[in-house]
């Protein structure tokens, strides 16, 4: 996927989905959602009992971890969540996650220095940014280091789901 492909999003509503309007600017033509049933979404599923294959939340924000955990096992998907870079990095010497959805800026490491440790650790991982402090430098930094899609919050819901699908599917 080339750099100018990626999403970048921008913007909110928190309108029920079915009131939703797109207030959306995409960077990309299309955002083309492709749904299947990966083995890490299946309950019963061999790569589920050692974490590998979950989706990683790294967020310094307690009632966010809190609300895209609910969010993301509600679509389906097994999720760990992490407070703490280090935590987020000592639990990648056990497992591997297929996702990572990465904030950018918390104390003590920000969500780059993450993704450069994640990069040579994990290179297979896909890498989903947030922040609340949207900053065109740092966005283009971290696409161009390899982030699958870069979010500012507040961001839709769904969006975040359908971009998990797409770098699932991906």
């Amino acid at each position: 996927m080339r750099i100018e492909d990626r999403p970048v999003l921008r913007g909110s509503d928190r309108r029920l989905p079915h009131e939703t309007k797109v207030p959306y600017q995409f960077i990309v033509q299309s955002l083309i959602i492709t749904v299947h049933t990966p083995s890490f979404m299946m309950p019963n599923s061999d790569s589920s009992l050692n974490g590998s294959n979950s989706i990683w939340l790294l967020d310094d924000d307690a009632s966010m971890l809190r609300a895209l955990s609910r969010l993301l096992r509600s679509a389906g998907f097994r999720v760990e969540k992490f407070d703490h870079p280090t935590a987020f990095l000592s639990r990648l010497e056990q497992a591997r996650c297929q996702v990572a959805v990465l904030d950018v800026w918390m104390p003590d490491m920000n969500g780059l220095e993450v993704q450069a440790r994640l990069r040579r650790n994990s290179p297979e991982t896909r890498i989903i940014f947030m922040t609340g402090r949207d900053d065109p430098s740092v966005r283009q930094t971290a696409l161009d280091a390899g982030a699958f899609a870069f979010l500012a919050k507040p961001f839709d819901d769904g969006v975040l789901v359908e971009l998990i699908q797409k770098a699932v599917a991906d």
